[in-house]
């Protein structure tokens, strides 16, 4: 998630020392979480996914009201949980899919009333990239942990920069019937920092006898794109709240809000990523 920016430097309201330590310790947890599972690989890192995109599912669930609502969380927290095993277990995608479609049609069943049948499926399809793309990245033998460092950099660098230039410059919105705090100058920051940071890995991963398969002109257009996709998924999260007329996605992250709130970028640029491995290489 893109951090909200400050209107202007002259309306920026400086924020209490105690939650930007709160903000700032929770992220550290964070992202040491992410580093230490991916650096493992394996079971660890994909149950490490599994348990935020259930908890992605469980927010999406409970800020659009779907009942009944435990019942339908369980059919498609085991049905994320299914879809982990399988890939562990290098099952046929045929098979992961098949299972997959089947939760997905039981939760649906479950659910009372057209729209919150609509709402229980979107909410499975949302919260599958989370769930399977960052294990697909790191087992994948021309991406690996240096695949998924690229992600992570881009995506952070998005949202530091974003926040900091947008507060700096302040300037036009972006979007303000979305989010009235956001600014194309947060925007722009956040794409060249970003495009910065994923050719930085890049040359890092070089330097140590690790390699993309992209050129740095490649890279630094995809790192350009997910970028752009990072801050449009933060925007789509914000529509949604704001169409459940709530905050955040819940309180579970203390000064974050939810787990959506802090991966709704990084869900982006999941999508980008298995877009791009579909196109170079369809059996994936």
């Amino acid at each position: 998630m893109v951090a909200d920016e400050g209107s202007s430097p002259s309306q920026s309201k400086p924020v209490p020392s105690k939650e930007l330590t709160t903000r700032v310790l929770s992220a550290l947890v964070m992202v040491a979480a992410a580093l230490l599972t991916a650096y493992w690989g394996g079971w660890p890192f994909a149950l490490f996914w599994l348990a935020a995109g259930i908890a992605i599912m469980v927010e999406w669930t409970d800020m659009t009201g779907i009942e009944p609502r435990r019942l339908v969380q369980a059919i498609l927290g085991c049905g994320l949980a299914a879809l982990t095993l399988l890939f562990l277990l290098e099952a046929e995608p045929w098979l992961s899919v098949a299972v997959g479609l089947a939760f997905l049609a039981a939760g649906a069943f479950a659910v009372s009333g057209a729209q919150k049948r609509v709402w229980a499926v979107s909410s499975f399809i949302y919260a599958v990239p989370i769930v399977l793309v960052p294990p697909m990245v790191r087992a994948h033998p021309d991406l690996g942990i240096l695949g998924l460092l690229w992600m992570f950099a881009v995506v952070w660098a998005t949202d530091i920069a974003a926040y900091f230039t947008g507060r700096t410059f302040g300037g036009p919105k972006l979007c303000p019937p979305i989010s009235p705090k956001k600014t194309w100058s947060g925007f722009i920051g956040g794409v060249v920092a970003a495009t910065a940071g994923g050719l930085l890995v890049a040359w890092i991963g070089q330097r140590y006898g690790a390699t993309l398969p992209l050129s740095f002109a490649g890279l630094a257009a995809l790192s350009f794109v997910a970028s752009i996709a990072s801050q449009v998924g933060d925007l789509g999260e914000s529509a949604l709240k704001r169409h459940c007329q709530v905050k955040d996605s819940s309180h579970l992250i203390p000064g974050h809000g939810g787990v959506m709130d802090r991966l709704d970028g990084f869900w982006a640029v999941c999508v980008i990523v298995i877009l791009v491995l579909l196109t170079l290489d369809p059996t994936v």
